[in-house]
């Protein structure tokens, strides 16, 4: 199945603690923790026949401009988000020093 991502609404889902995406009667989603003044982003789920056409990325990157809006510190335990803010360092300063040395460091 061949996305068009500037066609693909992300919608976030503050009571579900998410931000997710659907296509078809698929969805892909990003859920996260929020506390006092910090979000930590738990995981990160595209179904099989979507992967790897970049919504994982637009879902995670529309979560993290959240973020930045709310004034909000990061914590990636998800492994993809994590990933995501090694390769964009444009988001590398919304997560706690002692939190952003492990992720540079892998």
């Amino acid at each position: 199945m061949e996305l068009n991502l500037d066609n693909i609404a992300v919608k976030h889902h503050e009571q579900a603690q998410r931000f997710e995406a659907e296509i078809g009667n698929m969805r892909a989603l990003v859920t996260y923790r929020r506390t006092p003044g910090r979000i930590t982003f738990l995981h990160t789920e595209v179904p099989p026949p979507l992967e790897g056409q970049g919504l994982a990325a637009k879902l995670v990157r529309t979560a993290l401009d959240f973020a930045r809006a709310q004034h909000l510190q990061v914590v990636p335990l998800c492994p993809y988000v994590s990933s995501f803010i090694q390769k964009n360092n444009e988001y590398q300063d919304l997560v706690p020093a002692d939190q952003l040395q492990k992720i540079v460091s892998r």
